[in-house]
């Protein structure tokens, strides 16, 4: 198990413009050789907008991009002509496929937080998809079948414990709150890295704790 402390990540974004990022992983004008992915996920960032702040249309391909908002409302649009607000408890996801184009704002008039990961499919190409799961509940899997991955929700109360997927890549991202994992006490914008996981469970120390947990079987591809 690898933790990466919300304090060690790479800070990024138009801190002018209204737009703080911090990054798990290599990106944009930050690269590190020891850090550019985690199995087929290439990317986690906490992105915090400003009231207006946002992302002008910009192009992707060959890419899973699935966004969890935390605070704020998320306005999208792209090229396949979804526009939508996207609010906390909803997941977003954009597959790009052989290309696809969209725009990300803050819609709203206070903060907006999320966290948006981007994950390397296993074969490349085909037509982009699009699609938003209102309020996704609890312990309710998430499969990302392009990239051979499931993303799991966990919500716990303090003292409550919950068990994590068995993978090849369990990837762990502390939304909100503190919890233990393994002997490891992680808080708020940690995460953990766990190569051949089994029977790793999480525990809540004393608040709501919110987890995304990643369970990758695939191996990176880079086409």
């Amino acid at each position: 198990m690898h933790v990466q402390r919300a304090a060690d990540r790479y800070r990024g974004g138009e801190p002018e413009a209204g737009i703080d990022t911090r990054h798990a992983f290599s990106f944009s004008g930050f690269y590190d050789p020891d850090n550019v992915r985690f199995g087929p996920l290439a990317a986690c960032n906490e992105e915090r907008l400003a009231a207006g702040a946002g992302f002008a249309e910009h192009p992707h391909r060959d890419v899973e991009i699935v966004t969890w908002v935390i605070e704020g409302q998320l306005a999208h649009e792209d090229s396949t002509g979804h526009v939508v607000t996207v609010r906390p408890g909803d997941l977003q996801r954009l597959s790009a496929g052989s290309g696809a184009r969209h725009s990300e704002r803050n819609a709203g008039s206070t903060p907006l937080r999320f966290v948006q990961m981007w994950l390397t499919p296993s074969d490349f190409g085909g037509e982009p998809e699009y699609e938003v799961v209102r309020g996704i509940a609890d312990s309710t899997p998430y499969a990302l079948a392009r990239a051979e991955a499931v993303l799991h929700v966990r919500r716990l109360q303090g003292g409550q414990r919950a068990a994590l997927p068995d993978a090849p890549w369990l990837y762990v991202h502390v939304v909100r709150g503190v919890c233990r994992l393994g002997e490891e006490v992680l808080r708020e914008g940690d995460a953990a890295r766990v190569l051949d996981a089994v029977g790793i469970e999480a525990e809540a120390i004393g608040s709501a704790t919110e987890l995304l947990a990643w369970e990758m079987h695939a191996e990176p591809h880079f086409g």
